[in-house]
């Protein structure tokens, strides 16, 4: 009879930042039952992926497992771990399983979404536990940037594994839950196997700061404000929410709250008990009515997002919010990596306006929801796991957290890719095979390959341009009306300033009179003639090479 193997596979964050999916595995080979953990997004770059809005784990080997996934369960609400369910949980169609305000915020946001269907969750409460075919997984409270954050300890006939997601310790958090350390220590006295753990901050030394650090630097920038006041966080911060709050109330200013995202956490924070306590909060149509010395505006768009409310405010274009000369701006976020340009834009927009922009450049006004160093030791001194396998993060972040795991004495350490399926018992673990992986891009509406030449040939118009030429032929092979011909992204004129459209209009006529007179009469030898002629004679003169579209009409 064969034997039941624990296994686990990530199809998404390992290696990266972001797009998070995990899954375990028991079974023999031929029977295995699958949990799946979390199921995130990452976001495109505009420059390095034209017209992709959301890049998601391709998840066909699920497809075809469908009927032996037992269920997914969510860690937390962060984009990066449930952006994809709206576009992916259609094909998959298995229960999901999440804490109240994980649930109530996925539920928000997509009642918010046009079109998106109905997801129903199972709602688990805090510290629960759930069984699911053969694993039975529990809740643990970790501290991290949005309520309920948990580590689960997913639990096998086959032994323990600790899955912690996002975490950190926060002695002093303003609002959820600390990070349970009794609980993993008395999960390490049980006997822990595998860890797979966070790797984000394994490269930075000590411990993150608190929450309550954070709370009281904003409080004086807040008070010593000698005009209008607008402070930007992630919407899901609802620990910042509440300091911003706390900072409004006590320097006897009104907070506004503007963007969608951010009036959407506000409110499921208020219907889950996250803001009890917190002074009501005004709408945006409120900010004109206000003095200058008595508003504060908690503002969308800490990642430069070019729609969100603080892009538009930077460029003037807010309909409701404006700042001006002495005004001050909180940036009480970092820019996830690839969002660097996007945030200076806003910055550059802001103070070019007057605006005074205090970013954690200078003062702290962010702290990070990961773990530094001492953090990942206390948690494998607490666990005390026999494996670890870093997660979350690129390979530098997984290569630091692996060589403090060693140096801390865990007997295993295992560095793997996505795809890479790892055996975690019987015996040594080790990747024993590779499943099927990748990434989908969301691209308006519609999910596309990543292999697929879409997105590859739109990058490649964006670099040399179009050229479109329309033939109209006799079925003897004659012109019967001058070539159309038009240009899009090349240049009008070359060097010399001659017509880039008359070079190409000349190429083609001199490719077509060039053919032997049979080869006229077929539209397919036209079509490549001309094709090559007018590409090479504006790569001549231009020194890139556009894409060409020929249409060949026979009339």
């Amino acid at each position: 009879m064969a034997q039941n193997q624990f296994v686990f596979a990530p199809l998404g964050g390992i290696g990266e930042i972001g797009m998070n999916l995990s899954i375990y595995g028991f079974g023999d080979e031929r029977r295995r039952q699958w949990l799946i953990v979390d199921c995130g997004v990452s976001f495109a770059s505009e420059e390095h992926l034209p017209g992709v809005d959301l890049i998601m784990p391709d998840i066909r080997y699920l497809i075809e497992e469908r009927k032996n996934i037992v269920g997914l369960v969510l860690t937390h609400g962060h984009e990066d771990h449930l952006g994809a369910l709206i576009d992916l949980w259609p094909r998959l169609n298995v229960p999901i399983y999440a804490t109240p305000f994980t649930a109530a915020l996925f539920e928000a946001k997509r009642a918010a979404e046009p079109g998106a269907p109905k997801i129903p969750i199972n709602v688990v409460p805090l510290h629960g536990n759930v069984t699911l075919g053969p694993f039975a997984v529990e809740f643990i409270s970790v501290a991290h940037s949005i309520p309920e954050s948990n580590a689960l300890a997913i639990r096998t006939p086959a032994g323990t594994v600790l899955h912690t997601g996002d975490w950190k310790i926060d002695p002093t958090p303003l609002t959820g839950s600390m990070t349970d350390a009794a609980r993993l220590k008395s999960l390490g006295d049980e006997g822990v196997l595998a860890l797979v753990g966070d790797s984000t901050n394994a490269i930075r030394e000590g411990r993150s700061p608190s929450e309550a650090d954070v709370a009281k630097t904003i409080a004086e920038l807040v008070r010593t404000a000698p005009a209008r006041v607008a402070v930007t966080t992630f919407a899901s911060h609802v620990d910042r929410i509440r300091a911003v709050a706390d900072a409004a109330r006590a320097a006897d200013r009104e907070v506004v709250v503007v963007g969608r995202a951010m009036e959407r956490v506000v409110q499921v924070a208020r219907e889950t008990g996250y803001l009890d306590g917190v002074q009501d909060f005004r709408s945006a149509e409120s900010y004109g009515y206000l003095p200058p010395d008595k508003v504060l505006a908690l503002c969308t768009g800490s990642q430069g997002e070019p729609r969100a409310a603080l892009s538009r405010i930077a460029e003037d274009e807010h309909p409701e919010v404006t700042l001006s000369r002495g005004d001050r701006v909180i940036f009480s976020a970092r820019a996830i990596p690839g969002n660097e340009k996007a945030v200076d834009r806003v910055v550059n927009g802001l103070v070019a306006q007057g605006v005074e922009v205090i970013t954690d450049r200078t003062h702290l006004v962010h702290v990070s929801g990961h773990p530094r160093r001492a953090e990942l030791l206390d948690m494998i001194g607490w666990v005390r796991p026999k494996i670890l396998v870093p997660a979350h993060g690129e390979a530098l972040h997984l290569t630091e957290h692996a060589e403090v795991a060693r140096r801390a004495g865990v007997p295993q350490v295992l560095l793997c890719r996505n795809g890479d399926l790892v055996q975690l018992a019987p015996g040594p673990a080790a990747i024993i095979d590779e499943i099927p992986s990748g990434r989908l891009y969301k691209d308006g509406s519609l999910l596309v390959d990543a292999e697929a030449r879409t997105v590859a040939s739109r990058r490649r118009l964006s670099f040399s341009g179009l050229i479109s030429v329309a033939l109209a032929l006799s079925e003897k092979g004659t012109l019967v009306a001058d070539p159309e011909i038009e240009l899009f992204g090349v240049p009008e004129r070359d060097a010399a300033g001659a017509s880039m459209s008359d070079i190409a209009r000349h190429a083609v006529e001199q490719a077509f009179e060039s053919l032997p007179r049979p080869q006229r009469r077929d539209p397919d030898s036209v079509g490549e003639a001309v094709r090559r002629a007018a590409r090479s004679a504006i790569a001549e003169r231009w020194n890139k090479k556009p894409i060409c579209h020929v249409h060949v009409l026979v009339v």
